[in-house]
């Protein structure tokens, strides 16, 4: 286009752009523009994690190699320090306090130090969990890639760490007279079954960690308190049994005394259904499912905000 000037000149002018009168979503509709960062659909999201799964692992063992790294006795502590728990709860609780009683001692010791090895599993990976994203901000801020890779790896490590000890609990087990039988085989799908509780309970702490730090400081007595209520140290269905059956029902039925009964149920010989609550592996299932997937999903919907500031 051209207009005639004053003075008889031609000047031309700049043809209207296309792209006028757009709105910032129209344009990025237009040019085919997504957000940086955005939130992929979860079925997307699930393929991104599998893609990572090589990382995940990798960073697992890296963490689980470099946590006892500075201490001489390097990782015989992973072992060594759920055991010195364990003869400190039974010096408190077995002997002063009689915990296990109507209870025989060669039942009670195996008893103490599986929930001991268990339940520090469940409780390593939702501290874990806790500072997953707030405690590598860095490698958020400066990566792209799915930040459930994070709780996922830590729980994972945990598990790694587990499966170290469980040598210990096998060896106590035979020391007080339970010998290998198939029973023994019913500890893959508990220890399977809590460790996807354990990664949706970290996923959710890993979520309300990014958001507020400071729960990291609040987290230990709330494991404390859940540890005491889950019969790690006393057998809930005889430690309350002149108690309201109610209050017996529901101690057994949250999943830190689940997981650890299908796991003392498979190892020691003396300690038979009578002490499960009814529906067990019902409850097991259940739990795996509702915070494992349910906590996978809450993660999810905040992704795009993890290291935002």
């Amino acid at each position: 286009m051209s207009d005639t000037t004053h003075d008889g000149a031609l000047a031309t002018s700049k043809p209207p752009s296309p792209d006028a009168g757009l709105s910032a979503a129209e344009l990025a509709a237009k040019y085919g523009l997504s957000v940086s960062g955005a939130r992929p659909g979860l079925g997307e999201y699930v393929r991104q994690l599998w893609g990572r799964r090589h990382f995940i692992v990798a960073f697992s063992r890296a963490k689980l190699m470099a946590q006892y790294s500075q201490a001489k006795l390097g990782q015989i502590w992973q072992v060594a320090t759920p055991l010195l728990n364990a003869f400190v709860y039974y010096l408190i609780f077995g002997l002063i306090l009689n915990a296990g009683k109507d209870m025989p001692k060669d039942v009670y010791i195996p008893f103490l130090v599986m929930g001991i090895f268990v339940f520090t599993f469940t409780q390593s990976s939702v501290m874990a969990g806790v500072r997953a994203i707030s405690g590598n901000l860095g490698l958020v801020r400066a990566l792209h890639f799915p930040r459930a890779s994070l709780p996922i790896s830590f729980s994972l490590q945990q598990l790694q760490q587990l499966l170290y000890s469980m040598i210990v609990v096998f060896a106590v087990a035979v020391a007080f007279g339970n010998y290998p039988q198939l029973s023994w085989l019913l500890v893959i799908p508990a220890l399977f079954l809590q460790f996807v509780f354990n990664t949706g309970l970290a996923m959710v702490m890993a979520r309300a960690g990014a958001k507020t730090p400071d729960l990291a400081q609040l987290m230990p007595f709330v494991m404390r308190t859940w540890m005491y209520a889950s019969g790690v140290m006393f057998s809930i269905s005889v430690y309350l049994k002149d108690k309201p059956a109610w209050i017996a029902d529901v101690l057994q039925w949250n999943p830190a005394a689940i997981y650890m009964d299908l796991i003392r149920f498979a190892l020691i010989d003396g300690y038979d259904s009578s002490y499960l609550p009814p529906h067990v592996w019902a409850f097991a299932v259940g739990w795996a499912v509702l915070i494992g997937l349910g906590g996978f999903v809450y993660f999810w919907k905040a992704e795009e905000r993890y290291g935002r500031g």
